[in-house]
């Protein structure tokens, strides 16, 4: 007998899931190997930056007030008693009357109070400049602690660590970077039609693309895909795999078996582990037929064999249960609106998520179908840089027409594009 599904609705849907979110466990890493990974503490400066008084130019440090009455008619001359390079220090107090030559990142010797550029000097010889106009204090000097001061929280716990974070790390002296652990995803397709990637077509056969695309949607949020292959749509085999590999993985995803038929597999992996569904139908196109489970503490969640359905599913449903486990607030898709640039004149029943692409025109945005808009096309995912949402309704959308979209590449995010479904 075919179970009877309810369809809940989207934000429902999120909301059930992030009410089992996975616990964030920290480790160190060495400093280059924390690029793309999240912080998993407050970064905060250990000194200030500069850590002192510094020249931002090539020129002369000198006393402001030797310069007080210079001009073209009065010019002044100063002894150069002196030179300063970039890690180097003057070892005594500059007096009145004298300069000496710095370098661009060079400390600020004692007892001068500005620099004077190279551009405005006259230098006779080694040993004396002369200047033909007044320097106020404070001139052309880079002051500690202007860019941060010591203490300062310079980058969030949840940030994601990029080259400007990795020079933040280098500068403070995170030689070793507390990060968040990446979560492990396993992946399972079944079906007894799939084939390997290498095997040659057969009929009524085709290629196990699902795995491989959620592992790269899983590399993609931050998390560690532990892909187990494929195995046919038989439930003893499927079964026997989920509960030896559970206890090695954070979240286990299955894709196929989860339509509503014969072969629909995974409410009965839910009642053998004794599970409990979260939902086992979402009001949305495509992808309705997702479920989602809780087995004994752990999440596992089934999509859709259709390519674009299961491609669906992840990025609404597993991404930011993965996101959250990397500490980040913004664990949903960054939102904004765009007017349709193609007719969708189809009315559904349930929201419409169209896999789109996304272009600019006289400053506006304007959103095309990537490809094929049907659950099982493969091609349309190639080109797919945002998700197209159409509410629920029996009329259509015509070209023109504002409507909201997700961008799927942002790393950004938003904390609350699911409350977006709300209003729909």
């Amino acid at each position: 007998m075919v179970e009877k599904r309810q369809p809940i609705q989207i934000d429902e849907a999120i909301n059930k899931v992030m009410q089992h979110p996975l616990s964030p466990k920290e480790e160190s890493v060495p400093l280059l190997e924390s690029v793309g990974r999240s912080l998993a503490v407050n970064l905060y400066a250990t000194h200030s930056v500069p850590p002192f008084n510094r020249s931002p130019y090539d020129g002369f440090a000198i006393k402001s007030e030797d310069t007080v009455h210079a001009s073209r008619d009065l010019p002044v001359f100063l002894k150069v008693v002196g030179e300063i390079g970039a890690g180097f220090v003057f070892n005594r107090t500059v007096r009145n009357g004298e300069a000496v030559r710095i370098m661009t990142g060079a400390k600020i010797p004692d007892g001068c109070d500005a620099v004077v550029m190279l551009e405005i000097v006259r230098e006779h010889g080694s040993e004396q400049i002369e200047l033909v106009r007044s320097i106020k204090a404070n001139d052309n000097i880079s002051f500690k602690g202007e860019d941060t001061k010591e203490g300062a929280l310079i980058s969030k716990a949840g940030t994601s660590i990029h080259p400007g974070i990795i020079a933040q790390l280098a500068t403070f002296g995170y030689s070793e970077v507390p990060v968040f652990r990446k979560p492990r995803i396993g992946v399972l397709a079944t079906g007894s039609e799939l084939l390997d990637v290498h095997q040659k077509l057969e009929p009524g056969k085709i290629r196990n693309s699902n795995a491989y695309m959620v592992a790269a949607q899983v590399m993609r949020a931050g998390a560690v895909p532990i892909v187990y292959g494929k195995l046919p749509d038989d439930l003893e085999a499927c079964l026997a795999m989920i509960t030896d590999q559970m206890d090695d993985v954070d979240v286990m995803i299955t894709t196929g078996g989860a339509s509503v038929g014969d072969y629909d597999l995974v409410p009965e992996f839910i009642n053998r582990l004794h599970g409990k569904t979260l939902f086992n139908k979402v009001a949305m196109r495509p992808g309705s037929v997702t479920t989602a489970a809780n087995l004994n503490g752990k999440m596992l969640f089934g999509l859709s064999g259709n390519p674009g359905a299961c491609y669906v599913g992840f990025e609404l449903f597993v991404k930011p249960l993965i996101r959250k486990a990397l500490g980040t607030e913004q664990i949903h898709h960054a939102k904004s609106k765009g007017v349709l640039g193609a007719d969708f004149l189809k009315p559904n029943p349930f929201t419409r998520i169209i896999r789109g692409r996304l272009e600019e025109e006289n400053g506006q945005h304007v959103l095309f179908p990537s490809g094929l808009d049907k659950s099982g096309s493969v091609i349309s995912l190639a080109e797919a840089e945002v998700f197209i949402i159409l509410p629920a309704g029996t009329r259509g959308f015509e070209r023109g027409m504002e409507v909201d979209f997700l961008l799927l590449e942002d790393q950004k995010g938003s904390e609350e594009t699911w409350k977006t479904f709300s209003k729909l």
